[in-house]
């Protein structure tokens, strides 16, 4: 067999320990060559792979990023304004390879189900701290990114705490608020603001200064998609030639300035930015990653492609590319993780929230 990886999109924790396990795996049961493709399709558009031997693959584990290099910028239906699908699909046949292991997230996903339309052997892989992939009840690199917020917001509660403060907090995730809810949860935060709804400030406001009278300070966590109720997201900058060229980000300067109006205390707004995606994955990021590895060269052996590998119900299975292909998996109503925060009383900035989800 002459199998090819290949790693698109963001960055994240956990690749390296997805790659090595795909190859290895593939190396010692089925005594496969292993083709790496570099900078994810930008290695496809312009014919950079390179073969991975056993050696390239061990030591890897615990480091961040990728051996293989990534871009999320090189799709290659859309590549500086050409459809260039032809000559991907010419190049993976000219390399004789039987089949590639796309590791990715959900822009990833998308583009590995129309190449499969045009005769590409896929699996693939889930990865992405934005946990908003289809079909799966997590991705690697997640946990990894709700750790190092949570960190965040524990040093950030001390500053907050000595200067009676609010402190802000923006989180990366796209469309999707699964890190500001679990690292918000993890950390204590008193308000969470994410995507899937779009927050009133008067209900900001009103946590705050019950917060006030109780403790004095307030730990507010953002999701970079979240939004005002009839508001439009924060843009960053537009990128024209990405897949996806919107970049969000600002929201917590925004929503700095509008509680600076309402409240008496100081407020000060900080964003992780990409701290979130670099550095060494936890155990556990390792461990999930090694097994959706495993499982993702299982399939290949096996020669059931077209799939991507997914947790469900605590197990690992595979679906259909077509399953996860071009959609976003958001918070739902009834998340046991925002559930439990209602509970406690955070505020979600939406009135009555906990009573539409019927916990």
């Amino acid at each position: 067999m002459r199998i090819g990886i290949l790693t698109g999109g963001g960055d994240c924790q956990g690749l390296n320990a997805a790659i090595r396990a795909v190859a290895k795996s593939l190396m010692l049961n089925n005594n496969a060559e292993i083709i790496g493709i570099e900078d994810g399709f930008d290695g496809l558009l312009k014919r950079h792979v390179r073969q991975l031997s056993y050696a390239d693959c061990s030591g890897i584990l615990p480091l961040g990023g990728t051996i293989l290099g990534t871009s999320n910028k090189a799709n290659p239906f859309d590549y500086q304004g050409r459809d260039c699908s032809a000559d991907v699909m010419s190049y993976y046949h000219e390399l004789g390879l039987d089949a590639v292991v796309m590791i990715g997230g959900d822009g990833t996903m998308s583009i590995a189900y129309e190449l499969s339309k045009l005769g590409m052997n896929i699996v693939g892989v889930p990865k992405t701290i934005d946990n908003d992939l289809m079909c799966t009840e997590r991705t690697f690199g997640f946990q990894t990114a709700v750790s190092i917020v949570t960190e965040a917001i524990d040093r950030l509660r001390t500053t907050g705490h000595s200067h009676k403060r609010i402190m802000i907090l923006e989180t990366m995730g796209r469309y999707a608020g699964w890190i500001a809810l679990h690292a918000g949860v993890a950390g204590g935060a008193d308000v969470i603001l994410i995507p899937e709804f779009p927050y009133d400030l008067d209900e900001i406001v009103k946590a705050c200064e019950l917060r006030a009278s109780e403790q004095h300070y307030s730990i507010i966590v953002v999701a970079e998609g979240a939004k005002p109720k009839n508001g439009a997201m924060a843009v960053q900058e537009t990128i024209s030639d990405s897949p996806d060229p919107i970049r969000l980000g600002g929201i917590s300067d925004v929503l700095k300035g509008q509680l600076e109006t309402r409240l008496k205390g100081e407020v000060r707004a900080t964003a992780l930015g990409h701290i979130q995606r670099g550095g060494s994955p936890t155990a556990n990021d390792r461990i999930f990653a090694t097994n959706v590895g495993a499982f993702a060269a299982k399939l290949v052996a096996e020669k059931l492609y077209g799939r991507v590998v997914v947790q469900q119900k605590n197990q690992l299975t595979s679906v259909l590319l077509e399953q996860v292909a071009n959609q976003t998996r958001g918070v739902a109503k009834d998340n046991i993780t925002l559930q439990s925060a209602l509970c406690l009383g955070i505020s979600f900035g939406v009135e009555n929230l906990k009573a539409t989800t019927g916990f």
